[in-house]
Parts: C-alpha cells; structure tokens; sequence
C-alpha cells in the first residue's frame, strides 16, 4: 500500500507539471497584454493551440534529416523528466534519490544541445544564427547555474534538491546575503534559458533579433507543438526551481497524510501562479537589449554567483 501511494504520488508530480505548464503561459500572455491595455487571449488558449498543432500535417524540408524529425520529442522529453524531478508540492519521493541540481543542468543542456542540432540540420541562415546564438547563450548562462547550485549546497550540504528543501523548510537558516544573491543570478539565468525579455522576446518573428525561435522556425504540426510544449514545461521548471530552493514553505517534508498533500499542492500552484504575474511585470518594464549586450547580462548573474559562493567560504571559515 505505501509503494502505490509513492507511485502515485510521483506520477501526480510528474504530469502535474505537464498539466499547468500551457496554463502559465496563458497566464504570463494574459497579464501582460493587460498591462499594455489589451485584452489578450483567454487563459486556455495555450491548450488550444497545441490540440491544433497535433492535428496538423509535419510538413518537413527535403534535405531533413532524422535529427530534425526526431529533436522534438528528445528535448521535450528531456526537460519533461528535468521538471518531473524537482520537488513541487512533496519531498521524498519515489524518485527524489535522482533530482540532483548537477543533473538538471546536464538534462538542459542536453535539451538545448538537440535543438541547436536540429536548427543547424535543415541548412537555413536563420537556424544556423539561431543556435550559434543560443550556444553563446549557454557558455555564459550555465557556468552561472552551476555556482548557484554550488551557493545553495554549501548552505544545505548536499546537491539533492529533496534533501534541500526538507533542510530550508525545517532548519531555520536566516536570511542569508549568500543566497539572496544565489536567487538574483537564478533569476537572470532562467530570464536568458527561457528566451524571455530582455535576452528574446518569444512574441516576435523579427528574424535578425531571434534566439529560440530562429531554430524551431521550420517546424510545423506536431513537431512544433512538441516544441512549444517543452518550451511550456521549461518554463514551469525554472519556477518549480525557484519555489523548491528559495521559497520552499508548505511542502510536505516529513508527513505524508491528504492534508498534507493537499496544502503542498496548493502552496505550490499559488506560488508558480505567483511568479507567472511576476514574469510579464517585469518584461514590460524593460527593453530588448542587443545581442552585443547578452554577456554584460549573464556576467552580472555570474559575478553575482561567484559572490555567494565567496561570501559563504568566508563566514564558513569563521
């Protein structure tokens, strides 16, 4: 009986991340058409697009290869076991013993390595500039990550993000400088993975200016619905991310009763909700930078990283 309540338990986490990742795009879509005074399309308008694109003919270029056709579901499958093994509303689960933020990164880049590949395989100038674009993207965003997971796990012992956020939720560790700055370089490297302003702008088709989107431009059907479903789900995770090492209150840590359960799953839905009126707020207030800038950006996130980690060797060797 206990292991088909831990089955189960992880098979809601697992699809639950699926569920709602459609939904926080139309929230993000939503509240940002209203702050600039349109009405926007309905919140449920991110699930219809993809019920469209999967009935929709794949049309695939001649000189495509089986990389192009096969990338959708390799990323998307990729980014779905990422965000299925952050903890969401519960620790300890069937599956926690895996979630270590050193193989998030590596499941990530191995998603983002896939779509360069499919972007460089069909032979256009736009995919070609689209994954060069997102490879330098990625030599300044993951060195950054890594030192945030380096910060948070000086502070908690240990890389596992179960064990990291039952630490956070019952060891009082006091606000921290260390990891409020762990937070602000999270924040900017999930803005640059996530393609979002100022590093893109996932609205646009102005080609000279696309990062994500000039790699996935042939795609059509199901293979973009795969594409935009990942999308979708990375998004979740980066939030499920922050929720789990940052704001991780109202997890279930220790008692598994429905109560419990019920209340981490509400935590949890509050606080990705939260943080979905949040992204639109703060993309509005800025500009899209120039491709020129994206270093100084993620520098400032690396340089913010790097001092956490300094700062926590230093009062460690007090």
């Amino acid at each position: 009986m206990a292991m088909m309540l831990e089955i189960a338990l992880q098979g809601v986490q697992m699809f639950l991340v699926v569920l709602v990742a459609p939904l926080m795009f139309g929230v993000t879509r939503k509240v940002k058409a209203r702050l600039l005074r349109r009405i926007g399309p309905p919140l449920i308008q991110p699930y219809r697009d993809l019920w469209k694109l999967m009935h929709k003919e794949a049309v695939l270029a001649h000189n495509a290869s089986w990389v192009y056709r096969v990338a959708p579901y390799a990323a998307f499958a990729a980014i779905w076991v990422a965000a299925a093994l952050v903890p969401t509303f519960a620790t300890d689960l069937l599956f926690s013993w895996s979630a270590d933020l050193i193989a998030l990164v590596a499941l990530l880049g191995c998603a983002r390595f896939i779509l360069a590949l499919a972007g460089m395989d069909v032979g256009t100038a736009f995919g070609g500039i689209g994954a060069s674009r997102e490879m330098m993207i990625a030599s300044l965003a993951e060195p950054a990550m890594l030192l945030v997971a380096f910060a948070v796990a000086l502070v908690a012992g240990t890389t596992q993000l179960s064990t990291i956020a039952a630490i956070f939720v019952n060891v009082p560790v006091g606000l921290r400088v260390s990891l409020g700055l762990a937070l602000f370089a999270f924040v900017f490297v999930a803005i640059a993975e996530n393609a979002r302003v100022p590093i893109d702008n996932p609205a646009t088709h102005l080609e000279l200016t696309m990062v994500h989107e000039a790699m996935v431009l042939e795609y059509s059907g199901r293979h973009l619905a795969m594409i935009e479903a990942a999308a979708a789900v990375k998004l979740v995770l980066y939030f499920s991310l922050v929720a789990c090492l940052f704001f991780p209150f109202g997890m279930a840590t220790t008692e598994k009763s429905a109560l419990a359960i019920a209340l981490g799953l509400a935590t949890y839905l509050a606080k990705i909700l939260v943080m979905a009126v949040l992204l639109p707020i703060g993309e509005t207030s800025v500009a899209k930078m120039r491709v020129f800038r994206y270093p100084v950006f993620l520098g400032g996130a690396f340089a913010a990283g790097a001092l956490a980690v300094f700062l926590l060797f230093v009062s460690k060797g007090f």
